[in-house]
């Protein structure tokens, strides 16, 4: 009979079963996968914004909250009838503006008797007589990256007519605000 002398220091070899390996790597891809869905949902939705003012009602009402998409102006451009949020001049110490783009890079724009022309013809997305023509009361053409932005109630809205504010540029725009949150009379949907 063998006996035991002294201490030993020799440990067993534990073996690592493959359902352990398992467990661990789909711990390591539920993290992986939980982030990367997190970034691409952060990276798509951009931002959430309130909107200040009465110039967007009806389509958007004081302090309602929209979901701005940052992605989507990356691999194209704004179009015309596309609501977007903007820093004015680029100031970032300013709160965003939420208007919608009337005219694009290369339209002619022009008020003239409260009507707004784009290209010579009358904007569909302004059905409001224009009492303020602001810079636009001659008509210019816009230049590369350049976006002519009004409310949707151009009688309360400061917007591309004011002279501090003017054509908006590309590179301060935001995103396309593109779902609403729900307020007052306003339910929960998709920007038009």
């Amino acid at each position: 009979m063998a006996r035991n002398k002294g201490l030993s220091f020799y440990r067993r070899k534990k073996k690592i079963s493959s359902a352990q390996v398992r467990d661990v790597f789909s711990w390591i891809f539920g993290i992986v996968t939980a982030i990367f869905i997190a970034v691409v949902l952060n990276f798509f939705l951009g931002t959430i914004t309130g909107v200040v003012g009465v110039s967007m009602e009806p389509t958007l009402y004081n302090g309602q909250k929209v979901f701005v998409n940052s992605f989507l102006y990356l691999i194209s451009s704004p179009k015309r009838g596309d609501v977007v949020v903007f820093l004015p001049n680029g100031n970032e110490n300013t709160h965003y503006y939420v208007k919608r783009v009337v005219a694009v890079p290369g339209d002619s724009v022009w008020i003239q008797k409260g009507i707004l022309y784009v290209n010579g013809e009358e904007s569909p997305w302004v059905t409001e007589k224009l009492l303020e023509a602001g810079i636009a009361a001659n008509e210019f053409t816009l230049g590369n990256g350049e976006y002519f932005c009004l409310g949707d109630n151009p009688g309360n809205s400061e917007d591309s007519r004011s002279a501090n504010i003017g054509p908006v540029k590309e590179e301060d725009i935001i995103g396309k605000a593109w779902f609403r949150a729900p307020h007052g009379e306003s339910g929960m949907g998709f920007v038009k």
